[in-house]
């Protein structure tokens, strides 16, 4: 399979392991490095492409600002170095992108955050907003108040949620190693590299081992996982070594060795699948004609084509879409709660401020985060 161009994809995540940024367990950071990656990250956006950075390190710079030697922390240590090591880790970003002219923004994460709706639609549209504003996410996990994540959270899987989340095409996971071997090659063993992965099976899996690096928390199992997940969603994944610098150009050339993991469907497509098959409705929006219309077209809802809202629901919520006859149009992720479309329904997009009190999305259900009736014809989904 053509993994194609890096310069072809409309939106590529980035994670960067702790390895690559720190020097060792030294806690001093790789300005170098980080420079490089900034060229190759321009070369990326110049070509039309979207990069969001999920990048881990936090912990290791604040442990060695802080002067702390042990390579086993507790976990009220690993929280107060993430506490320091995020100003630092975030200062850097700023000062090397900033001399390109470039805005990084700063959004710390927890797994809940991905997966909670209400909480996964402010995110989403937080990074949206961002990237139609020119700036550059920097994601990284909360680990100064997720404790369960600081334990046996990893970035690997953070990462291939923020993928997920924003309908990204390719998952790049840099760290110290170039890819999935049939075992691990570290241990002196026959081992022997695999280029592509079409289908992660049992025995795909059974290849990942655990971490062997005292600076990450991270190993080839969390990025087998972490490409479970992406590949899921519609977005191929690269596993590759991040130490030489201009990693992204090599990759775009393909002059390294990595591990691809195929999409087997399009980002789109897996959305509308999610969609479909996997949320239950909480409520019901009846259209009027010009919106029943409007979405055929691909266009997203409006409060103005909305007539009514049946059952309760909350922001984040999925509701069934269905026309004043009753016919089934489809199902989405409705931006407003069930108090507050009865309030702005039949209303222009112009009127919500005023009527709400805040402004919120100008649509109530957006095209990404819509499915018509006819678009889960052939699928397993059921009407709930």
């Amino acid at each position: 399979m053509d993994r194609g161009s890096l310069l072809s994809k409309e939106r590529i995540v980035v994670k960067i392991g702790s390895s690559l940024l720190t020097e060792g367990g030294s806690g001093r950071l790789r300005w170098d490095w980080l420079r490089d990656l900034v060229i190759d990250v321009i070369e990326l956006k110049k070509a039309g492409c979207d990069v969001l950075l999920v990048s881990s390190g936090a912990v290791a710079l604040g442990q060695g600002h802080l002067g702390i030697r042990r390579s086993v922390l507790k976990l009220e240590e690993k929280q107060a170095s993430a506490a320091v090591g995020q100003i630092l880790l975030a200062n850097a970003y700023t000062e090397v992108f900033g001399s390109h002219h470039l805005t990084v923004a700063q959004l710390l994460l927890t797994l809940g955050d991905t997966e909670g709706r209400r909480q996964y639609l402010n995110a989403r549209n937080t990074m949206e907003t961002l990237l139609h504003l020119g700036a550059i996410p920097l994601i990284n996990e909360n680990d100064t108040v997720a404790t369960q994540e600081i334990r046996f959270g990893d970035n690997d899987r953070l990462a291939a949620r923020v993928a997920e989340m924003a309908n990204a095409d390719l998952l790049i996971l840099l760290s110290d190693i170039d890819g999935l071997y049939t075992n691990d090659p570290r241990l002196g063993t026959n081992s022997e590299h695999i280029p592509l992965v079409n289908e992660i099976s049992a025995e795909i899996e059974s290849m990942a081992g655990p971490s062997r690096s005292n600076i990450g928390s991270g190993g080839m199992k969390t990025k087998v996982e972490a490409a479970k997940i992406a590949t899921a969603a519609g977005c191929s994944v690269i596993i590759a070594s991040g130490r030489s610098g201009r990693i992204l150009s090599e990759l775009e050339n393909s002059n390294i060795r990595c591990t691809w993991f195929a999409a087997q469907q399009s980002p789109v497509a897996a959305r509308k699948r999610w969609i479909g098959n996997n949320l239950r409705s909480g409520g019901t929006l009846v259209l009027d004609r010009g919106a029943h219309k409007a979405l055929l077209a691909g266009k997203s809802l409006l409060p103005a084509g909305v007539l009514r809202a049946v059952g309760h629901f909350d922001r984040g919520d999925a509701v069934a879409l269905v026309s004043e006859s009753g016919e089934k149009v489809g199902a989405g992720i409705c931006a407003y709660s069930s108090a507050d479309i009865e309030r702005i329904r039949g209303h222009k997009t112009s009127e919500i401020g005023s009527i709400l009190g805040y402004v919120g999305r100008e649509e109530v259900v957006h095209r990404k985060d819509l499915v018509l009736q006819n678009e889960l014809i052939g699928t397993s989904h059921v009407e709930r």
